[in-house]
């Protein structure tokens, strides 16, 4: 499967000004050849704009946003993994994802479960459940969201689900790009899958976004990272990868989990 990863700045806190970045994004991926895309958290409406602005522009899964955009991917033929601030039937706001498919279809909605400080928890709600795993153009798929994957618990439970594929959008900022140069390719080798992690640059507010966008293989190799510019990542994963790491590195089929405490 060829992945496309979109590396941006973040946009306006506006959600149709960043609904037309996706569609030009989205039509530079399908005429790429990607099969997929997957954009950084909060992109509909930018991650670092406060709290009356995240719930000015919150949104259902199902709303006018989802709509717009499963129908640029149906046009396309082109699966789009991105994120927003969604609005639940109680009020509640979540960091969440979705991804809909090359049909028009929401095959999966994530919201974020692990919270990153003030500016997460004043904002959003935390998620109480892990991301169902799914398939997509017959990859087995999980969903994550920038903090949940410095938790190796999230993608161990991933893993062991079956997932093939992690898809991590993110809002990642300096000084922690050890995340990305570190974490990202350690998650794909201790749990033989792929792990693709799609980051912001440049500033938004205080916050100055390191980038480096990354693709790892289930043998730890990092098979593309981007730089601290925007830029499209493409990547074409191969299935057979995953199969000769499980023989090869068997963390997950040799753990002992009797023996551990959560």
């Amino acid at each position: 499967m060829k992945l496309a990863l979109y590396q941006c700045r973040p946009g306006p806190s506006d959600v149709d000004s960043n609904l037309q970045r996706l569609e030009r994004f989205a039509r530079q991926a399908a005429h790429s050849g990607a099969q997929l895309l997957v954009l950084p958290e909060m992109f509909l409406s930018g991650y670092n704009i406060g709290a009356e602005r995240v719930a000015a522009l919150a949104q259902a899964a199902d709303g006018p946003a989802a709509a717009r955009i499963a129908a640029i991917a149906r046009e396309l033929g082109l699966g789009i993994l991105y994120g927003y601030p969604e609005r639940d039937a109680d009020g509640r706001l979540f960091n969440s994802v979705q991804l809909i498919d090359n049909h028009g279809v929401a095959l999966a909605n994530y919201r974020k479960t692990h919270l990153y400080g003030v500016l997460d928890q004043q904002q959003f709600s935390a998620a109480d459940a892990l991301a169902q795993v799914f398939t997509f153009n017959g990859w087995q798929i999980g969903l994550l969201i920038c903090f949940d994957v410095e938790f190796p618990e999230s993608v161990r439970s991933l893993a062991l689900a079956g997932a093939e594929l992690v898809l991590v959008p993110t809002a990642n900022m300096r000084p922690f790009e050890f995340v990305a140069e570190t974490l990202i390719a350690t998650r794909a080798y201790e749990n033989q899958l792929f792990v693709a992690y799609a980051n912001y640059t440049g500033r938004e507010g205080e916050l100055e976004y390191c980038g480096l966008s990354s693709v790892a293989a289930p043998d730890g190799q990092v098979l593309s990272r981007a730089g601290d510019e925007q830029e499209l990542l493409l990547v074409t994963l191969e299935h057979d990868a995953i199969a000769e790491a499980r023989q090869a590195f068997e963390y997950v089929r040799l753990r002992r989990p009797d023996l551990y405490r959560s």
